[in-house]
Formats: structure tokens, sequence, C-alpha cells
């Protein structure tokens, strides 16, 4: 990846699009921003030698053209103000419109419907793309559009409740971490709609356990399936710090994953009680999958005279990136007392 000068062009037209589209101050600049950032993906996920790769970044490419291509006709709607449609005036209904290829580009349920399948047919650097970077763009024009609260609840509450049911009898190991990105999405949108700091505490909180889970996992690529992992002679430093990840994921203390959802919880239990109750349950359906899959991991350890660790680049990632979970609860503090 590192090594191509093609791909990591358009690596570098990803990252700066992602910052166009955060400091943009019109509709337009927005829009464009984002094509470049679809058409710089595109490169980075096709293998000509990879069907699924190359199914996968069809299916990204026509999900994304169309959400973009209602983005851009509601945007027009909004700028011109047509007179045979009186409701465009009413700023609600305008930005109603303007959310749903938002959401549609996000991921978040009920326009799920791509997510999942495209993320079977991805390697593991571009499926921690997908789940991390590329959300920030559609998450920071929603942000700024944000005004009905009561659509988004809607939002929230099918996101949590299908990436919790979904990820239940999911074999695929990337089938799991895209329904457990749905779920996310969910909580990272109640912290959008009700308190900005705790946006930023979940930012870092989607994007270091995930970043730690895919680096292990993208040196583990035989293990597209759960049971492999279970038979298979993994080392335990390994298997320590990948379901460590897993784990923190899933919210449970004294991880990473559960100073954000404690956040949020205490953010909402005045604002909505009803809505966070239901979060929270559904939510520990996803626990009780990690927890199923984290359990077994561990239990299945191959004999070994002593623990080791084999010292070399990606070792060295593993123990930062191991460091990073433990760490970061007391950074995402930082916020909140400033």
């Amino acid at each position: 990846m590192f090594l191509n000068p093609a791909k990591l062009f358009f690596l570098t037209s990803l990252m700066l699009s992602t910052l166009i589209v955060m400091s943009s101050s019109s509709w337009f600049s927005a829009w464009i921003a984002l094509e470049i950032n679809l058409l710089s993906f595109i490169p980075l996920i096709s293998n000509t030698s990879n069907v699924l790769s190359s199914e996968a970044a069809l299916k990204y490419f026509l999900t994304q053209a169309m959400a973009s291509a209602v983005l851009l006709l509601f945007i027009l709607f909004n700028q011109m103000s047509i007179n045979f449609m009186p409701f465009m005036t009413n700023p609600h209904y305008c930005n109603l419109l303007l959310s749903s290829p938002l959401l549609l580009k996000l991921g978040a349920a009920p326009f799920h419907f791509w997510f999942p399948s495209i993320m079977e047919g991805l390697d593991w650097f571009s499926c921690f793309i997908l789940m991390t970077w590329q959300k920030i763009a559609p998450m920071i024009i929603l942000f700024n559009i944000l005004t009905m609260v009561s659509f988004f609840l809607m939002v929230m509450t099918s996101s949590v409740m299908v990436g919790s049911w979904g990820g239940l009898n999911q074999i695929s190991l990337r089938k799991l971490m895209a329904y457990s990105s749905i779920t996310h999405i969910g909580w990272m949108l109640a912290a959008m709609a009700y308190n900005i700091n705790i946006l930023v505490s979940l930012s870092s909180y989607m994007l270091y356990p995930n970043s730690s889970n895919n680096s292990c996992l993208l040196e583990k690529k035989s293990f597209p399936i759960l049971k492999q992992m279970f038979f298979s002679s993994l080392n335990p430093t390994f298997s320590i710090i990948m379901f460590s990840g897993i784990l923190s994921l899933g919210g449970l203390p004294p991880f990473l994953g559960f100073l954000p959802k404690w956040l949020v919880i205490q953010s909402l239990t005045y604002e909505n009680p009803f809505l966070i109750t239901m979060m929270v349950i559904l939510t520990l359906m996803t626990l009780f999958f990690y927890m199923r899959l984290s359990f077994t991991a561990f239990l299945m350890f191959y004999p070994s005279n002593k623990w080791f660790i084999e010292w070399s680049n990606s070792a060295m990632l593993l123990i930062i990136s191991s460091t990073i979970i433990f760490l970061l609860p007391v950074i995402s503090i930082i916020p909140f007392n400033l």
C-alpha cells in the first residue's frame, strides 16, 4: 500500500478531501470535496486480481454516486427555492431532505443496506478506512444542519437496533465489524444531537479501538471466519491485544469504550430517558457476542513454555495500539476539563 506511489497519492487525496469538507463554507465546495473523496477511495479498494474487491468497489461507487446525486439535487432545490415546492421554504423539511443522502453515505440505518456486503469484499486496511475516516465528512455536514432531532431519534434507534440484531448471527468477522460500526453510528448521532463535547470523545472512541483491532487483524488475513480463529494457534500476546480491542468496542470497563458511552448515558438521562434505556439494552446484545467471541478465544490458548513476543514492526504496532487502548480514557476527559 505505502510503497505504491499511486496508492499513496490517492490516500493523500482522500485525507485532503475530508479536510476540505471540514473547512468548507458553502454547499458546492463540500459536495466537490465529497466527490473527490469518493474518486480517491475507489482505486484504494479496487483490485483486479480479487473478484470480491472489484464487486465491492462497484457497489460502493454506485451507492455513493446515487447519494451524491440526490444530495446535489436537494442542494439545488434549497438554493433556488422553487415556487411549486413551498415546503422547501421550511428549514426543517429542507434539512430533513439534505440529511437523508448524508445518512446513506454514512451507512446509518435504515440506509445501511450496502455497508455489510461491501465490507465483506475489502481487505482489512480498506475496512479500517471505511469504518473510521470515511465517516468524518458526512458527520461534519450532518452536525452543521442538525435541526430535526425527532428524525435523528429514529435513525439513532434503528442504527443501534440493526447493529445489535444483525451481528448476532454473523460468522464473518468483517460483517461483524460492519454491524458494530452501525451500532456506533447510533451512539455518535446521539452524542452529536445533545452534546458536542461528547462527540469529540466519541470520535477518538471510534478511531482508536477500530485502529488497534484492524492493525492486529491486518496481520492475520487468513481469518475471515470466526471459527478459524478459535482453532488456530494464536500468539497469547496477539490474542490479548486483539480481543481487548473487541471488548473496548463493546463498552466493557475499564476499556476505552466504556467512558464515552457512560458520558452519553449521563447526558441523555435527563433529555430522553426512554431512548437511552433502549440504546443500553440493545448495546448489551452487542457486548454479548463480543464477549462470546473473546471468551472462546481466551480459553483456547495453544501450549507455550513462556510468554514471548517476536520483536518486529508488527509487534511494536500491537504494543503501541494496546497502550493507546488503556491510556485514552484519561485523554478523553481533557475536553471536559478545558
